[in-house]
């Protein structure tokens, strides 16, 4: 009856049209169940698509993804009804008349195919074809350019041989469009999808040409748009090709006449420095989002995380405040412009030589270089004893090391010297073989001066302009700039460095500074920490600017970039800038904050102990009703703990947490009582039971004994989670916190007695204290059992393995 009405419906007005439209759905549904009924309303659909009103039609059409979606999953019962009967309407509405209609279709077609629910052979046979035949020279303008619009979305969704097949000599051809403007821009835009779909082949053979047309395009808006996707693009070709033809043509976009261009250039200035790194030396790859800022997504490998967990391990050690020997070597060959604190020649001890001994940094950040370790140790075992090649005040080695240079040990340095030869084209390597190079050449100097006798003549400073050459001589390098590197084109860091320029922010970007902020990781990751001396200044400028904005920025990476120059590096170039980070805005310090523990478990144990004073600090906001930051600190304590020994957290971070437990916030006692808990659970693990007791003493006085139930009631709440989380043994909780628990049972307040009834049902009971109160526990949980209050009753009577209710909003 009720399909035979819905064909007789045909003819009726638009309004009824729309009415059937919006219940189509419920229809199918209805005579899902009989095939003969289903493919009559199928029918029906289909003549109803060719309706005269535009308003039915885009009616019809909004209604199909969710018709799709019935369809796909009665499949079994219906596997072709959707290829059959609606794919068609939706490819025949792409060219129809009416624009709503057109674009009701193209938005269902988008939905269809991110869904997932037209398959293959239809996209190829059905869709591409109309496409195809809309992007033709001859296709009216408006079908043009919203089919390149419909076309560059779907080559997202597509497979990479349907794109190389039916749509990139098009796509190609559509970016040389010399008529309508609007279809070059649309390319522009979506250029780097292309690339990144076609791979790097079909990028430099076909797509290049037309990538740079349109960088030169005379309409300022598509050279905009090439340099927002410049990134992608260079992800797409070969290192070769990213430096001698992308880079030129990037700094003529940087130079361009259009503010706008230069603009957007530079906010991609920094991803594109990024494509530059070697991912087998810096661990990282590059991928990209379709956000509005296209954000580098830095992907760190194991490698890099060893790294990090090795600084991590050293720094957690009281004896662990040494150098690595790469770090070391890198710190005298950069002597004369970054020099070490004086924190960092302190001795080490045995245990700590033993572990750089084994340290090799190499491995961490490229395939491992030959074995020299045998030749190393030699070195090592004919040097003083101390600190191998120290430098002083002056920057040369004191007469005592330098005389300790025989010639035996000259050939040795020459033998790690030729194993270093093959790897001249890394940069670390070149760092390491001017060091080597520097000793080498002071050994030889030195023998020399003892055959001939007394000179004048003094040997050559570490690091000061000395190279080996392949064949094994030493040259003299020539006095570079400071921020010469051959990592990256110069050009390009040269306009990254001029982003920190007052009159940039006046000719380009009044937040080109915040820009040069955000990518700043992203280029001394590509950098190298041996090229950190490149940025260091740029990092200084931007860290004292005067927009927060930017140092907001430098604040919340600051961290990342710790990972990226190492300990040494750290200490002398970061901490300074970190320490004026806690001083400043509170929209800077929750940067600080968000990182605390990312950051302060890069540093040495001696420096972090510096930063136990400064903590309290954060509980001082500019506004009191800045809750979040407050909560914050509770969330990076509970990470600091392990950082601290036992009697740091109870001198320091105990009061720290107490004063979080009675903020006015709930949302900060909460997350604060945990903090309190994990304070108890360092206590006892390090065998710290006196602190422990008197920690566990304090918390009976403040929160058992409180004159507010919200204390009282958090006293059952701590002792729930010490429970939980095991963080004293049960008999130690039956001694010293079960009678004040059990004394709450009886509280006049109901909102305590129904944590006390689910601590003890659920967690206590459980973990079975002891005989010694087992009577008592019994009849206090039969107590609540039979309680006036119904919800301390269903606590109290809850089946412990059932699942329940969160009670965190009770606090």
């Amino acid at each position: 009856m009720l399909v035979a009405s819905l064909g007789r419906c045909i003819g009726l007005v638009s309004s009824c049209w729309q009415i059937v439209a919006r219940g189509l759905l419920d229809v199918l549904r209805e005579f899902s169940d009989n095939e003969n009924d289903f493919i009559s309303v199928m029918e029906t659909v289909a003549r109803m698509s060719e309706d005269g009103e535009p308003t039915v039609r885009a009616e019809l059409m909004e209604q199909v993804p969710n018709i799709a979606m019935f369809l796909h999953e009665s499949q079994p019962n219906f596997p072709a009804a959707f290829s059959r009967y609606l794919v068609p309407i939706v490819v025949r509405y792409l060219t129809d008349p009416n624009n709503q209609v057109r674009k009701t279709s193209q938005a269902a077609l988008l939905v269809l195919l991110e869904q997932g629910l037209i398959c293959k052979g239809d996209v190829e046979s059905k869709v591409c074809p109309v496409l195809l035949d809309l992007t033709e020279p001859s296709s009216d303008d408006d079908y043009k350019i919203e089919a390149v619009a419909i076309m560059c979305k779907l080559v997202t969704m597509l497979s990479r041989d349907t794109v190389e097949q039916l749509l990139l000599l098009r796509f190609c051809e559509l970016c040389s469009d010399a008529r309508l403007f609007q279809v070059r821009k649309v390319c522009a835009a979506n250029f780097g999808e292309f690339c990144s779909i076609v791979g790097q082949d079909a990028t430099e053979k076909l797509l290049m040409s037309k990538f740079f047309d349109l960088c030169s395009d005379s309409l300022w808006g598509i050279r905009k748009a090439c340099a927002e996707c410049f990134m992608i693009v260079s992800n797409s070709t070969s290192p070769g090709v990213r430096r001698s033809k992308l880079s030129p043509l990037f700094i003529s976009l940087i130079s361009d006449q259009s503010r706008w261009v230069r603009q957007a250039a530079f906010q991609s200035l920094g991803r594109f420095i990024s494509t530059f790194a070697n991912p087998s030396s810096t661990g990282h790859t590059h991928t990209h989002t379709h956000s509005s800022k296209c954000t580098i997504l830095v992907t760190w490998t194991n490698s890099l995380f060893d790294l990090e967990c090795s600084m991590s391990r050293g720094a957690s050690s009281a004896d662990s405040a040494h150098t690595p020997p790469r770090e070391r070597r890198e710190g005298l060959a950069c002597h004369h412009s970054n020099p070490a604190p004086p924190a960092a020649a302190h001795g080490r001890s045995k245990e700590t030589e033993h572990t750089d001994d084994n340290f090799n940094s190499f491995h961490y950040w490229r395939p491992p270089l030959p074995d020299i370790s045998e030749e190393l140790e030699i070195l090592k075992a004919e040097a003083p004893r101390g600190q191998p090649g120290r430098v002083t005040e002056g920057g040369a080695g004191s007469e005592e090391e330098m005389a300790c240079l025989e010639p035996a040990t000259s050939s040795q340095i020459q033998k790690v010297l030729d194993c270093l030869q093959p790897h001249m084209d890394d940069p670390d390597v070149q760092a390491q073989v001017q060091v080597l190079s520097a000793a080498l050449k002071a050994a030889q100097l030195e023998s020399q001066t003892e055959a001939e006798g007394p000179s004048d003549s003094q040997p050559p400073e570490v690091g000061d302009g000395v190279e080996s050459s392949p064949g094994g001589k030493t040259t003299e390098l020539s006095d570079e700039p400071p921020s010469q590197q051959n990592v990256i084109p110069q050009p390009l860091l040269d306009q990254y460095l001029s982003m920190t320029d007052p009159a940039r922010a006046q000719t380009v970007d009044t937040e080109i500074a915040k820009h040069c902020a955000f990518s700043l990781p992203g280029v001394a990751l590509t950098l190298g920490r041996q090229n950190w001396h490149c940025l260091k200044d740029t990092y200084e400028t931007l860290a004292t600017d005067v927009q927060w904005k930017v140092r907001r920025t430098l604040a919340f990476s600051i961290h990342e970039l710790a990972v990226i120059l190492g300990d040494q590096l750290t200490a002398a170039d970061l901490v300074p800038i970190f320490n004026g980070f806690l001083k400043d805005l509170d929209e800077v310090r929750i940067g600080v904050l968000k990182h605390l523990y990312d950051f302060l478990k890069l540093l040495h144990a001696e420096k972090r102990r510096e930063y136990l004073y400064q903590l309290q600090e954060f509980m001082v906001t500019d506004n009191s009703r800045n809750w979040r930051f407050r909560y914050e600190l509770a969330e990076q304590l509970i990470l600091i703990i392990e950082l601290y020994g036992h009697y740091d957290v109870f001198d320091y971070l105990r009061q720290i947490a107490l004063t979080l437990c009675s903020d006015k916030v709930s949302e900060v006692r909460w997350i604060s009582y945990k903090l309190v808990v994990e304070i108890l659970q360092k206590m006892y693990a390090c065998g710290a039971h006196d602190l422990g007791l008197n920690f566990i003493n304090e918390l009976v006085v403040r929160f058992c004994h409180c004159p507010k139930w919200v204390g009282r009631q958090a006293f059952a709440f701590i002792c729930q989670t010490i429970v939980e989380e095991d963080c004293m043994p049960m008999d130690q909780f039956a001694q010293h916190l079960l009678p004040s628990l059990l004394s709450l049972s009886s509280d006049p307040v109901a909102n305590v007695r129904v944590l006390v009834a689910k601590a003890l049902r659920q967690s206590v009971m459980e973990k079975e204290p002891g005989s010694a109160y087992s009577d008592e526990l019994e009849e206090t949980v039969t107590a609540l059992q039979a309680d006036k209050d119904r919800d301390v009753c269903f606590f109290a009577s809850l089946d412990p393995s059932r699942a329940l209710m969160d009670t965190a909003a009770l606090i």
